[in-house]
């Protein structure tokens, strides 16, 4: 029987991008090929946790829930094996499936919107673990020809985290590289795991947004519920 290594499946508000306050089912996949710095769920990436489920046991579990919205997210789902019939499966259920990637690997799932978040040079952990990670996750951070292969599905959003405002000199550069590329479809997020520290970005991110035809993208969840997990 297939199965995948589930961090955990719960219930919330999405919190980002196109479908921000739609209540969602969030299916979490244990495991990443990245180790960003400021990662908001190191249970999937620095320290991956998690229990092996079946297909029928993830649609199940997310049957509990009065919402046919799901969100497919890691750590990096598109490394899980067999995350492919995952997909299909809540596609035939009935699901509006949102993919959170880092679009560094591609397969062929089926999704409503890809959520692409690909990584600055911020997330690069030059300090974390004695920066053992670093020049690894440096060399793998972008891939422009999965990038480009996620905008051509239904819809898309590209979503970058935005720490400094240096930063979006580098988020410049990155959209030169691909072609197509419709400016609402660009989200800035302000990097901070209180609303304090998000509350500090969000005005100077705005302004970059409003100069550039950019969607800010605010983090509601963490305004709901702070920086909690399973939320």
């Amino acid at each position: 029987m297939i199965k995948i290594k589930i961090s955990e499946i719960f219930y919330s508000i999405q919190g980002e991008g196109k479908l921000a306050g739609v209540p969602s089912v969030f299916i979490r996949t244990s495991g990443c090929n990245l180790r960003c710095t400021w990662c908001d769920s190191p249970y999937t990436s620095w320290t991956p946790e998690g229990v092996f489920m079946s297909i029928p046991e993830i649609l199940d579990r997310a049957s509990d829930f009065p919402t046919t919205y799901v969100v497919l997210t890691g750590g990096e789902p598109l490394l899980a094996p067999n995350i492919e019939d995952l997909s299909h499966a809540l596609k035939n259920a009935g699901y509006h499936i949102t993919l959170e990637t880092a679009a560094t690997l591609y397969k062929v799932v089926t999704f409503d919107l890809a959520s692409v978040s690909p990584k600055l040079s911020n997330s690069t952990p030059w300090e974390r673990d004695n920066g053992r990670h670093a020049e690894k996750h440096d060399c793998q951070r972008l891939n422009f020809d999965t990038i480009r292969r996620l905008m051509t599905g239904p819809d898309y959003q590209l979503k970058f985290v935005i720490d400094e405002p240096e930063d979006i000199a580098e988020v410049d550069a990155l959209l030169l590289e691909l072609e197509d590329l419709d400016p609402a479809n660009v989200l800035l997020m302000p990097q901070g795991v209180t609303e304090q520290e998000l509350n500090a970005k969000n005005p100077w991110i705005a302004d970059l947004c409003k100069q550039r035809g950019f969607r800010f993208c605010p983090r509601i969840h963490i305004a709901l519920y702070g920086n909690t997990r399973g939320t």
